[in-house]
């Protein structure tokens, strides 16, 4: 089936993270069904260790929309630089109506007898967290930075010590906003407490990563095992046609062969009565 517009509307095209260590970040992605047909999507990506789609399969009604998150597990390293070249692969095909999200297999994308399977390709684009000293407040407060002004010549401040004293004064009172702006020093079991929740949130994501890798090697096992019980299915129902076929060509040949029982000699009782009249004929002949 060839279709002139497309199936699915994606919005955004590209997958934007906010690149943050120790810290997972996610993007959500809208899909809209633009066609009057029931449509069936899948998400597939080349880093499947690396992000997790919540859901990755499922059918669209008709002119309605369907959202899926896609998270980017935490980064235990900084990275060189912001190039990714990891992509996402979304498929899209027209099923029938009450198609359900079990339902889906990998089968039903492929490409066999014409069948038109809509793919469309999205980009990842990694960003940095907006870090900047200038609007980083300071204990609830924006710290701003302080304009200095040309620092004054030698005659300037040669004229007299008022100048002086008002410099002083600004410089101190410089000093003062900047030291309660100024947040205490972080003690050693603060440091500490860092240093082990660090260490946990490893921990975590270590465990996260390999439940989704296992999640994903399950989820390949069961689609292998639908595939399988299909074919085994339909092994069982061509067996149980040709035991049906067989079954009535066995009746037909009983049949044909009652009739040609029935059909072959003469009846006993005719062959008594032959014999009874020859008998009687006989003793009257022999009698005369």
């Amino acid at each position: 089936m060839e279709m002139s517009n497309e199936l699915l509307d994606i919005q955004p095209r590209e997958l934007k993270f906010i690149v943050e260590l120790k810290k997972q970040s996610s993007c959500s992605v809208r899909l809209f069904n633009k066609s009057n047909h029931y449509v069936a999507f899948k998400v597939k990506t080349t880093s499947p260790k690396k992000y997790c789609v919540r859901p990755n399969t499922g059918v669209i009604e008709p002119k309605s929309a369907c959202d899926f998150l896609v998270t980017m597990q935490a980064q235990k390293v900084a990275l060189p630089d912001m190039t990714c070249k990891d992509k996402f692969l979304v498929q899209g095909t027209v099923v029938a109506e009450g198609t359900t999200e079990d339902d889906i297999t990998s089968s039903l994308f492929a490409k066999e007898n014409g069948k038109y399977v809509e793919e469309s390709k999205l980009r990842v684009v990694l960003a940095s967290p907006p870090h900047s000293p200038v609007l980083l407040p300071i204990n609830g407060v924006h710290d701003q930075v302080p304009v200095f002004e040309t620092s004054p010549s030698k005659d300037q401040v040669l004229r007299g010590d008022e100048n002086v004293g008002t410099q002083l004064k600004v410089i101190e009172n410089m000093m003062e906003q900047k030291s309660e702006n100024i947040e205490p020093p972080v003690t050693v079991e603060a440091r500490d407490l860092e240093r082990v929740k660090g260490v946990e949130e490893l921990e975590l994501a270590k465990d996260v990563e390999n439940l989704t890798f296992k999640i994903s090697e399950l989820e390949l096992k069961l689609e292998e095992a639908q595939v399988t019980i299909s074919k085994l299915t339909e092994e069982r129902r061509l067996t149980a046609r040709e035991s049906e076929s067989l079954r009535q060509e066995l009746a037909l040949l009983s049949t044909k062969k009652g009739v040609r029982r029935i059909q072959v000699g003469f009846p006993f009782l005719f062959v008594c009565m032959v014999s009874l009249v020859s008998v009687v004929l006989g003793y009257l002949v022999r009698c005369q």
